[in-house]
């Protein structure tokens, strides 16, 4: 079913969604009727996301939650481990894990910013996983999840259904929705942005008009779907940074029929209506924004996820790459596939670059020597994939990103052997 925040009505068995009332004196077949909130009871209505679940058994049923047994490197805000450096950073891509992992111990947080308690701010994590999660489950109590595939599929089964994402899409998961990662092809990588704050939603198009960026009907979310298995499933949630762990003797994914409008969904990026110059200069980046999550200040975002997709490049007397810049904002750059057309080399697919606000940055030497000497002919840009999660908060690394050996070194030499300007002809 697509759209992106409409209301939606599914059933898996056929007269499971009551007729008139969201929770009657008694639901159809004795299922329980439960109200998942992604936004307060009194949000205004066109912001107010929330869907009615009926299932077989209502999530209160479950013991108490107690710390998460295992080593894990996520991390969450206030990121104060150490103080963050105004160094332009960048990193190898994450390899896979020698030791059997899924979805969940695969996650390692190389930043973020705010305070999960206080809702605002976010946190980036990459993860790489080599297995399935087999008897047990997941969720953040402390934001949505955006997942961005680098390689491989994903099969995500939620309580609201099934979404298979593969690298060019991604899915977006509310807070507090439990899911169960798969991997079909056995391994995969990838990029998450937790949103502690606002949600995410499509940006204002402005003087853009009525068409273009990412269309509300490319966003697809699943049809009802559950499981009925009576056997021991482990409920792993993340609340306020830490991550802690219950049992359950059945299966959670146990929602036969629903009806709202907030629920998990899956867009795929190259249906994004890519917008650019048809005379001269180079746009800001904002044109490429897919999603964006705002603050409290009109035009500032907690987040936005702007991706650089293929597109045609046919400005005149301009330099079409990235100029060199520095921002207010804040950004943190991954690559899903291809090359980035403001570097040469380095900056690699599942790899990542940190430059925050106000530090100098653009092109590298390669990269503006091939520029300036372009003929500027009408020239696509193709076979390539990178995106930007952008937050008006310096984006503060953790602890295992500032020390760890994929923390590429010599990346300031990038920007080493540019040239004094000659002022005489």
């Amino acid at each position: 079913m697509p759209g992106f925040g409409n209301h939606f009505a599914t059933e898996a068995v056929p007269g499971a969604l009551p007729v008139g009332q969201n929770s009657p004196q008694r639901v159809p077949f004795g299922l329980y009727a439960e109200l998942i909130s992604g936004t307060a009871f009194t949000a205004p209505r066109h912001e107010n996301r929330r869907t009615w679940m009926y299932r077989l058994r209502p999530t209160a049923s479950h013991g108490a939650f107690v710390p998460y047994g295992r080593k894990t490197l996520l991390r969450s805000g206030p990121f104060d481990e150490v103080p963050p450096p105004p160094n332009r950073l960048r990193w190898d891509p994450l390899p896979l894990p020698a030791a059997p992992t899924d979805f969940v111990d695969g996650l390692i947080t190389y930043g973020g910013n705010g305070d999960v308690g206080a809702g605002v701010g976010l946190a980036i994590h990459l993860y790489a996983a080599n297995r399935s999660m087999e008897g047990r489950v997941f969720f953040s109590a402390d934001g949505e999840l955006l997942i961005v595939p680098q390689e491989g599929r994903l099969r995500l089964e939620t309580e609201l259904g099934v979404l298979e994402v593969e690298p060019q899409q991604i899915a977006l998961m509310p807070r507090g929705l439990r899911f169960r990662v798969q991997l079909p092809e056995g391994r995969a990588t990838g990029y998450v942005c937790e949103n502690y704050g606002a949600l995410f939603r499509l940006p204002e198009l402005g003087p853009i008009g009525s068409n273009g960026l990412a269309n509300p009907r490319d966003f697809e979310t699943p049809a009802a779907w559950f499981e009925d298995r009576d056997a021991a499933c482990e409920v792993i949630q993340k609340f306020q940074g830490r991550l802690w762990t219950t049992s359950l003797p059945h299966s959670p994914l146990d929602v036969v029929a629903w009806h709202g409008n907030l629920a998990p969904c899956r867009y795929d990026l190259r249906r994004f209506n890519t917008l650019n110059t048809v005379s001269f200069d180079h746009p800001d980046p904002s044109i490429f924004t897919v999603l964006t999550a705002p603050s409290e200040s009109p035009g500032v975002a907690n987040c936005d996820f702007v991706i650089f997709p293929p597109r045609w490049m046919v400005a005149e007397h301009s330099f079409r790459p990235p100029w060199f810049h520095r921002n207010v904002m804040n950004e943190f750059m991954g690559l899903i596939h291809g090359a980035y057309d403001a570097k040469a080399g380095g900056f690699l697919p599942g790899g990542a670059s940190l430059h925050n606000q106000m530090s100098g940055h653009g092109p590298d030497r390669a990269s503006y020597d091939k520029a300036i000497n372009a003929e500027l002919a009408p020239h696509k840009i193709d076979h390539t994939l990178a995106f930007m999660f952008e937050s008006r908060s310096v984006i503060r690394p953790t602890r295992w990103a500032l020390e760890t050996e994929l923390l590429q070194s010599d990346y300031d030499a990038c920007w080493g052997d540019f040239e004094k300007a000659r002022l005489q002809p």
